[in-house]
């Protein structure tokens, strides 16, 4: 095997340094992480040198690890970076940049190849390292990584699926979804499978129901180009919401061997119970923030949704009856990451209790971020009453318990995965297929003649309609981000 590593990283809009690829890299080298022979080319269209590459890139790493960053570590590290300007649409691009990858490995050397582009873009570029002869694995492995979106559509995800099987191996495709690699997500796995009082309760027997919740303060921060043509259902529940419910909802695999565990949330997705058109109107909600018409680059009439909720089901043994809501928006209240698991009220109160049977529920939470840790709520009597209950928290927090101020970003995970051959955290291409398979027919409920927009104000947690969708079922919206405690 090769003893030295390229990774050379098409850039989105001419711009690497707002790229958090090179903070992540930094950070593993300073880890003594990386191969001990590396080189990190960058090419966009940018006119820069490698001078001027390295200059934007150690701003962007110094307000990413400023706590952490060393001057001297940087210029050791800066020695391994290059930059290449070019056009992806320029045939002739793919050779010059293998003759400079060529004379920066000076022999055989393995290649990770990053596609951090805006998706038109994806096809063109395998495309042409395949005539450039960048993919032939004669001197080492060759690994593809692309970041979302992953298609459109189904029908767009499966072509790009075909294009790049024509080229390149399943084993050379690494379809990144970075919330898989955060330390949190990760950590529902070892949550359920290595605590031996959960993993019993974790069935229709005992859960009511499963919230998962993705809201974010911020608007779309100036890609309103990109933005109104996704809207939220595309953008997080086709890849983050749906990851989260397959690491919520899978089966125990037989070992923690990569393929192992994407089968066992391939086959979630394969049990979720299709939406036929009636039900889509029923089953989710769309909403939109005011002011989001007005955003630069987004249509005047746009039903782009900046908000939904919906609810799912899935048709196995294990959760079949138990609904799943998920919902994410722009400029809500809060930016906040959560899993919330209500388990059913015990079937007899021997003692008195309060009119809203959800105040005794127990609840399980777990923040994924920003305040990453995990809460469960239940009850206790209240001192010096006869039998007085109150709801109490028992909390668990990662940087009290690990003494970590912040955790590891998680591309650093990811990129180290991908340079070590360990697709694990990554998206299979049945994965992805069976997810726009269940995302299509919620997308087509917004292209009806009703208008099913439901408005909302910046800085509230969405729509009024959001509270009275979730109510039909006799429920409510749970959070516990800031307040430390579900309300």
């Amino acid at each position: 095997m090769p003893d030295s590593t390229s990774m050379l990283i098409f850039g989105a809009t001419g711009d690497l340094s707002q790229t958090k690829l090179i903070p992540a890299l930094f950070s593993l080298y300073c880890k003594q992480r990386l191969p001990e022979k590396f080189q990190i080319l960058g090419t966009a269209s940018r006119p820069w040198d490698n001078e001027v590459f390295r200059s934007n890139l150690r701003e962007s790493a110094t307000k990413a690890l400023a706590e952490y960053f060393s001057a001297d570590s940087w210029e050791e590290f800066a020695r391994h970076l290059y930059y290449d300007a070019g056009d992806f649409n320029d045939p002739e691009n793919n050779n010059e940049l293998s003759t400079r990858l060529e004379k920066l490995e000076k022999g055989p050397a393995n290649r990770l190849y990053y596609l951090s582009t805006s998706p038109e873009f994806y096809a063109t570029i395998v495309h042409g390292l395949y005539r450039a002869k960048m993919l032939a694995e004669t001197k080492g492995w060759r690994r593809l990584v692309i970041e979302k979106p992953f298609g459109y559509d189904l029908e767009s995800a499966r072509a790009l699926n075909q294009e790049l099987h024509h080229l390149l191996d399943e084993r050379q495709i690494y379809r990144i979804d970075h919330y898989l690699g955060k330390d949190t997500v990760q950590n529902l796995l070892v949550f359920r499978f290595a605590n031996g009082i959960f993993e019993p309760l974790w069935n229709r027997n005992y859960i009511d129901h499963v919230q998962i919740s993705v809201s974010e303060a911020e608007g779309i921060d100036g890609r309103g180009g990109y933005y109104d043509k996704f809207g939220v259902v595309r953008d997080i529940f086709q890849n983050h919401l749906l990851q989260l419910l397959t690491l919520v909802a899978m089966e125990p695999p037989a070992t923690y061997a990569p393929e192992s565990l994407r089968e066992e949330k391939v086959k979630v997705l394969n049990s979720l119970r299709p939406m036929e058109t009636e039900e889509v109107k029923t089953a989710v909600l769309y909403g939109q923030y005011h002011g989001y018409r007005e955003e630069p680059k987004v249509a005047p009439d746009s039903r782009t949704p900046t908000y939904a909720a919906l609810r799912a089901y899935i048709d196995n043994w294990r959760w079949q009856g138990v609904p799943f809501y998920l919902r994410s928006g722009k400029k809500l209240a809060e930016k906040c990451t959560e899993v919330i698991i209500q388990f059913k009220c015990p079937p007899h109160r021997m003692f008195p209790s309060p009119p809203d049977p959800r105040l005794n529920a127990n609840v399980l939470v777990v923040n994924i971020a920003p305040d990453e840790g995990i809460h469960l709520r239940f009850e206790a009597k209240v001192p010096d009453t006869i039998a007085e209950m109150r709801s109490v928290n028992m909390e668990f927090h990662y940087r009290d318990s690990f003494q970590m101020e912040d955790l590891p970003d998680a591309y650093e995970r990811l990129l180290l995965d991908a340079l070590n051959g360990d697709p694990s955290l990554f998206i299979r291409a049945d994965q992805t297929e069976l997810a726009w398979e269940f995302i299509d027919p919620i997308i087509a409920g917004l292209d009806g003649e009703e208008p099913r927009l439901s408005f909302y104000q910046p800085g509230s947690w969405g729509p009024a309609e959001a509270d009275r969708f979730i109510a039909r079922d006799g429920r409510g919206w749970m959070r516990s981000c800031a307040a430390h405690e579900v309300t």
